[in-house]
């Protein structure tokens, strides 16, 4: 099975000229990464001319955010036909920064189902915003869990990807350790089989919160996890090389 890399761009960059230079250099990484799978999430307004020109296979390209219905008076939405029509094959959901904005657990769920229905592949982020020592993010994981996929049928379930992304450990150079990812990937696993019978083992799961080259193949190596969310780290074409070679 190949290591998902999601090379999340977020707000970046500018103008559509640096968008293609930075993915030109993702593309010869891309090429020189063995059994690594990589998806791009560009700006939108990056994603149709970017997935245009691209004829390889070794990328696929994702959608940063979308809305739940498929058409109507939304103004300043991107809908799930438009982003599947400008070459998405997947779609981000209830990332951390999404959350800070309103983005809830029912909101999720809208998504998640709109998405599956749409025949895009959701990736699920949940996560904590603070950590305490009472555990009680095992709790708002499973919340998260439970809301998101209420209408996930067993036939879906090995669609959809989930990304664990602590909100707390975002946008710095230190992550949890491979340990403690260890263990909510067995957590996320388990309450996905609680939930959805043996088909839940089928669910690949990812981590995302200030990952880097630094620790990145150890996270890999100890998580337990199928790959990982880089952001800062995607839109800087050095270090983005680096991450994909300590994993090779």
């Amino acid at each position: 099975m190949k290591t998902i890399i999601v090379a999340n761009w977020k707000m970046n960059p500018a103008s559509f000229r640096e968008a293609k230079k930075l993915f030109e250099a993702t593309k010869k990484m891309a090429e020189r990464a063995s059994g690594v799978s990589i998806i791009v999430a560009p700006p939108v307004l990056f994603l149709r001319g970017l997935a245009a020109e691209y004829r390889g296979r070794k990328i696929s390209f994702a959608a940063q955010n979308t809305h739940f219905e498929l058409r109507g008076g939304f103004t300043g939405e991107i809908s799930l036909p438009q982003v599947k029509d400008a070459g998405a094959s997947h779609v981000i959901i209830g990332h951390s920064e999404r959350r800070a904005m309103g983005e809830s657990n029912e909101d999720t769920r809208k998504k998640v189902a709109a998405a599956l229905s749409s025949k895009l592949i959701p990736i699920l982020c949940v996560g904590e915003t603070v950590r305490v020592k009472g555990g009680e993010h095992f709790t708002m994981i499973k919340e998260q869990l439970r809301v998101a996929l209420l209408e996930l049928t067993p036939a879906h379930a090995s669609r959809v990807i989930i990304a664990y992304e602590p909100a707390w450990a975002i946008g710095g150079e230190s992550s949890i350790s491979p340990q403690e990812m260890q263990t909510i990937a067995i957590f996320i696993s388990k309450t996905m089989v609680d939930m959805h019978g043996k088909i839940g083992h089928r669910v690949k799961i990812l981590y995302g919160a200030s990952i880097g080259e630094q620790n990145a193949a150890a996270m890999m190596k100890e998580g337990r996890v199928a790959g990982l969310i880089v952001g800062h780290v995607s839109i800087d074409a050095k270090r983005f090389g680096a991450l994909l070679q300590s994993l090779a």
